[in-house]
């Protein structure tokens, strides 16, 4: 049983680290900068079960999902990359709206699913440490993993509830420079991932 409890906190450990919540709030508020309170919880529930159920699959078929499509971690990687920078730069170039009622009728729900369900949240980087956490794992071993990547889930959903409460007390024109920021270095964890994928596929 200690064991198992050991497993269970290696497995949450190495999700918070990959899919650090506080982290991802400031992405969160810069993608839902124009959405009112109902529309963000309603983006968080969906983008958080969105990622979840993702995950899920290849905890329990990633392997079979993987062989079945011929597909590798190198051109997930590369793949992944290239929407995150992509993202990223929409975010910098993206110009405020002077209507905010208008801005509020015309946003797009659809970021619940991408870029935040996938690949902010179920990026590569998270799918290939729960990828690597059943290699070998029993049936008990892959209901830990999943309750722990569950747990996770619900931990980044209360962070972008409270998002709200910064644009409350930051107000909007810093939030926008926050946009900004956050393009930027979601960007440059786009390349990163990118040339991350170019290295295993060629120089490993």
């Amino acid at each position: 049983m200690e064991s198992i409890g050991v497993f269970a906190i290696a497995v949450f450990t190495g999700f918070i680290a990959i899919n650090n919540p506080v982290g991802n709030v400031p992405i969160f508020l810069s993608l839902t900068r124009q959405a009112d309170r109902p529309t963000r919880k309603t983006i968080s529930k969906k983008a958080t079960f969105t990622a979840f159920v993702i995950v899920s699959g290849f905890i329990i078929l990633g392997k079979y999902i993987f062989d079945f499509f011929g597909l590798t971690i190198p051109a997930f990687k590369i793949t992944g990359g290239i929407l995150v920078f992509f993202v990223g730069f929409e975010m910098i170039r993206a110009q405020v709206s002077s209507i905010d009622n208008q801005a509020e009728v015309n946003f797009n729900e659809g970021i619940s699913i991408s870029p935040l369900g996938i690949p902010i949240l179920a990026g590569p980087g998270t799918i290939v440490t729960a990828m690597n956490f059943t290699t070998n794992a029993t049936y008990l071993e892959l209901g830990i993993i999943l309750v722990m990547f569950a747990v996770v889930m619900w931990l980044n959903h209360l962070a972008f509830l409270s998002s709200e409460y910064l644009v409350r007390y930051i107000g909007a024109n810093k939030i926008v420079v926050v946009e900004k920021i956050m393009g930027l270095i979601i960007a440059i964890i786009g390349v990163n991932m990118l040339i991350q994928g170019i290295h295993i596929a060629f120089l490993n």
